[in-house]
């Protein structure tokens, strides 16, 4: 365990943020998310999550890649601005090139200006056709103690565990969580309807799931609306089906023991929760399966994902690792 600096059990007031992105308008989206974030400044936030991708929704279309960023750049600086500004701390995901390649990087702002970074390790499905997995403990040590960061379905992952147990005092993490399609057709929505309510589940706990395996209180900021974007088929063939879908989750706060303080459905649209939080670990209620998966998955999902991968990864390398960088220049 990192030292804590709050061993005498000071109390933070935290928010987490649910943000309706477009995607591509990293400027656009900066401007919706910034009274929010002055929403929860003014109730006394010391402690902000936002979303995964919070410059931009990731559907596979081209305008996404207009959200691939120089490391410096208008979203680090709105950050480093509201920590500076409001003597508060603050984090998010988003797409950077850097050194030949692109990551999904969560950024974690202090007040007087430091930033710590976390590559996310394993893109998510389509996620595989706009940047590169990252290699690094994801552990920040920050003048509340150790801060862990892990975004969307590293929270399922048992890796995630083992990279953050005992060494934090908070995690902060979000989430970019779609669902399956709703425009293939009834007997298609019937024949995957148990996948769907089971995804969907897996989603809303994973935050308090997470907390439950690592014992310290969990922030955590996700995406809402829905939105179309295209379903690769195969690696290498172009040929792709319209897919229609929605994001789903929760956003929520959860004390170190797993139990929720505020939470806001992704039904309910974009909004700010509030909760006062006690950094600092207590003894896990769970113990770290020894498995990939925290929780079960079903062949379905896991093929699905599997397939999806294939995909993305051969889209990156023949198209969107390049499209990315160009982009990244663009907005240099």
């Amino acid at each position: 365990m990192i030292d804590s600096k709050n061993r005498d059990g000071d109390k933070l007031v935290a928010a987490a943020i649910q943000l309706e992105a477009t995607t591509g308008g990293v400027s656009a989206n900066l401007e919706r998310l910034e009274p929010l974030c002055h929403e929860a400044i003014s109730k006394g936030a010391q402690l902000i999550a936002l979303p995964e991708f919070f410059t931009s929704r990731v559907a596979f279309e081209q305008d996404a890649y207009k959200a691939v960023l120089p490391p410096d750049n208008e979203a680090v600086d709105f950050l480093k601005s509201m920590a500076a500004r409001h003597g508060c701390s603050i984090g998010g995901s988003m797409l950077i090139a850097e050194a030949g390649n692109i990551y999904n990087r969560y950024h974690f702002v202090e007040p007087e200006g430091t930033i710590h970074h976390h590559d996310k390790d394993l893109p998510t499905m389509w996620e595989n056709a706009f940047y590169a997995p990252g290699d690094d403990s994801g552990v920040f040590d920050t003048g509340m103690g150790g801060v862990g960061a892990a975004v969307c379905w590293e929270l399922i992952r048992t890796q995630t565990l083992r990279r953050l147990a005992g060494k934090i005092d908070v995690a902060m993490t979000g989430s970019h969580w779609w669902t399956l399609p709703d425009n293939w057709g009834r007997l298609t929505s019937q024949a995957f309807s148990a996948i769907g309510q089971y995804n969907r589940y897996l989603s809303e706990n994973a935050p308090l799931e997470l907390a439950r395996h690592l014992g310290v209180p969990v922030i955590h900021a996700s995406h809402c609306g829905q939105f179309s974007t295209d379903f690769m088929l195969l690696p290498g063939v172009p040929k792709t089906l319209p897919y229609s879908t929605e994001f789903v989750g929760c956003t929520q706060i959860v004390d170190a023991h797993g139990h929720i303080l505020a939470y806001r459905q992704a039904q309910e649209g974009p909004g700010v929760i509030m909760a006062e939080i006690s950094p600092g670990a207590v003894e896990p209620r769970l113990e770290t399966p020894n498995r990939f998966w925290l929780p079960g998955l079903p062949f379905a999902m896991k093929l699905y994902w599997h397939q999806q991968n294939l995909c993305g990864r051969s889209y990156y390398r023949r198209k969107g690792r390049g499209m990315g960088l160009h982009n990244a220049v663009q907005n240099t």
